[in-house]
Parts: structure tokens; sequence; C-alpha cells
């Protein structure tokens, strides 16, 4: 069984840095869509919005520096650097006005670009799922998950590549996907993060979770159409912290962690909606 599809997609590299190639798919014509994945995951998560939007827009999906088919390099696992990265893509490409889309720490990526590049030059911009401070000591903030959980998965997990392969599958079954999973399927999602080294999985997940961008994150509400997606298991709070930080904001809740592939024909509506307006 195959789950990526979108065979006739042809992907081309990007050179980003002397030695780092980023694999990146372009496909459709209009106003550019631009999807970042998250944490260790790849072009292929988003096949069913490129399926649907390409009709529409032009589509850029891309692998993230030692994600995927990208190059994996030593240096530059930093969601500051895969900032950089994705504006040399864009600027590689020729994208003006795009809308660009994060999903988790693909959120960081954007939020990074925001802090070395401004708001020039993007239409609007989509966070699916990831607080803009992935840590707190306040109770009432919207987190990833209490500090020790977070510790343990770093110092434990993420150590070699049988814990990385545990704490993916477990994370898939538990917040990503809500409903039971073919073996196919789990398998095929897992497969994605073991695409990034265990070593460069635990560089991300911790600058991941120690960066704060708060203020790229209000500043792009206050001044761009922006949307937040967030997931039902912990949308008490998440919806009540976006509303307080950045007000300006539109929400809308969704399935788990990984709605955008799970309820895709929702997901796919709820951001045409959005475009329309935006």
């Amino acid at each position: 069984m195959r789950w990526i599809g979108l065979e006739h997609v042809v992907g081309k590299f990007i050179e980003v840095d002397k030695g780092v190639e980023l694999f990146v798919q372009d496909v459709g014509e209009g106003e550019p869509l631009v999807f970042i994945p998250g944490f260790t995951f790849t072009t292929e998560v988003f096949t069913k919005q490129v399926e649907h939007f390409s009709k529409t827009n032009r589509v850029i999906v891309l692998d993230p520096r030692s994600h995927g088919r990208s190059t994996i390099a030593l240096h530059g696992n930093d969601y500051q650097t895969h900032g950089a990265d994705l504006a040399k893509v864009l600027e590689a490409l020729n994208v003006t006005n795009p809308t660009l889309v994060g999903w988790s720490f693909g959120c960081s990526t954007v939020w990074a670009y925001i802090r070395q590049y401004g708001l020039e030059n993007i239409k609007s911009f989509v966070f699916v799922d990831m607080p803009p401070k992935a840590l707190s000591t306040n109770h009432e903030d919207w987190v990833e998950g209490p500090l020790d959980t977070i510790a343990a998965i770093h110092t434990t997990y993420l150590r070699n590549p049988s814990g990385q392969r545990e704490f993916m599958t477990d994370y898939t079954t538990q917040v990503m996907i809500q409903r039971e999973l073919a073996k196919e399927e789990l398998n095929w999602i897992v497969d994605q993060s073991m695409n990034t080294p265990y070593y460069i999985a635990a560089s991300l997940f911790a600058d991941g979770m120690f960066s704060d961008y708060r203020e790229e994150a209000k500043k792009a509400s206050e001044t761009l159409p922006t949307l937040t997606v967030i997931a039902e298991h912990w949308a008490e709070t998440a919806v009540a912290y976006t509303k307080k930080l950045t007000p300006k904001s539109a929400i809308e809740v969704l399935g788990g962690h990984m709605m955008f592939w799970e309820h895709s024909e929702k997901f796919n509506r709820i951001l045409e909606h959005f475009l329309k307006k935006a």
C-alpha cells in the first residue's frame, strides 16, 4: 500500500548553504502557498493539501535541512537556520507574497523567518498546533508538556534510533492521530521521522523547546491575516492562550496534532475559507 501519492509531482533541489540542498516540490499556478513540515517530517505529509490546492494555487512544500530527501547536515540544525533556509528557497523560486503554513516546529521556522526578515513580501500566515513558547512555569500557558516529560524525551528517547522510533510511535498514536491506524499507516508516519538521524533530532527538539517566539507571533497577527489551528486535546488552554497573546488571529479547532492529514477535507475547507478572506 502506498500512502504518499502524487507520483506525478517532480521535486527539485535548491542549495541553501555550501554543500546543503533542500528538496522542494513546486506545483500549480496562482497565489503561492508554502507548507513547512514539523519536527523530522517531510513534504510527503502534505500530499492531500498539494492535491487539493495545486488546482487553484502555486503550492510549494519542502524538506527542511536534515529532513527527508534534503541534505543531512552536521551544522545549522536549529530553527533560526531553518528560517534562513526558507528565505533562500523563496528567493530562488521568485516567490512573492506567499501564505506561509507552518505545522508544529514548522511554525518555529516561520517565526524564525519573521525574526530575521520581517513581514515584507508575505501575504498571510497559518500556524498549525504549536505554541510560540513551548515551555513555561505558568500553568495557564499553552505549552508542549511538563518540563520533566520534555526532558525525558530528550535525555532518554532521542539518544539512539530505537528510542527515536519508540518516541515517534507513541507520539503518533497518542497525540498526532485520533483514530486507530493500520500498521502500514503507522510505519509510514514513523518512517518520515527516521529520515532524520537521532542526534540531529535531539538538537532540533532542544532548540524548538527552548525557543521563545512570542514577539514574532504577536507581530505577525497584528500586521497580517493570521490563522491558528489547534488540536482538540488541548483546545481549552490553547484557545484561551492564543486569544490573549494574539487576539487578532483567527482560530480553528480540529482533530489531533496531524489533523491536516487525518481530517484533510475539513482542514482544507478551513484553509480555503481563510485564504479567500486573507
